[in-house]
């Protein structure tokens, strides 16, 4: 398989929350409650009309799994959605969290071709609080990307949106 299917990802550094696309990704707590980092940002920027939504969902499933994703509007936010989906908190290694991480972005982007998205774009899940070492993560989300790019034919642009140098960094070298 040609790297040229990889053509469609860019890697930015920046701001997830000012980025002009479909949809953006927010790595959610199980409770969809907003919380610190870019869940807190997300819901800062986004307005109550997500946690709203947010709150609808939860009342309905209890809470959102590990690895899963739900969506909703986009609320004051430039993109029209927000995934939220549940990154794994590290744990050493030995509780599927590899698997799980993968699932986040997976499972973002078939949600993402549900809803006929064509641009999203993703923060760093799991390297945050959660712990989950950040070398490993872009490997996960670099092998994730390669072995399923075709099913995503339709979505035109993925982005990953990194907060920090150092991740910024890793994903420019992995990903060039």
């Amino acid at each position: 398989m040609g790297n040229n299917n990889l053509d469609k990802i860019s890697i930015i550094k920046g701001d997830i929350t000012k980025e002009n696309v479909d949809a953006i990704v927010n790595a959610a707590n199980s409770g969809l409650l907003g919380g610190g980092g870019v869940d807190g940002a997300i819901h800062r920027v986004g307005g109550s009309e997500i946690l709203k939504e947010c709150k609808k969902i939860i009342s309905k499933i209890g809470k959102l799994e590990t690895g899963k994703a739900v969506i909703t509007s986009g609320g004051n936010l430039k993109a029209k959605y927000v995934i939220h989906t549940v990154g794994p908190i590290w744990r050493g290694g030995n509780y599927n969290e590899e698997t799980l991480l993968a699932n986040c972005y997976m499972n973002s982007l078939n949600l993402a071709l549900e809803k006929g998205i064509k641009t999203i774009a993703f923060p760093n899940i799991s390297t945050g609080v959660y712990g989950f070492p950040q070398d490993l993560a872009v490997e996960i989300v670099f092998n994730t990307m390669k072995e399923n790019i075709e099913k995503y034919k339709e979505i035109k642009e993925i982005k990953f949106v990194c907060f920090d140098e150092w991740n910024y960094k890793l994903y420019l070298k992995k990903f060039s």
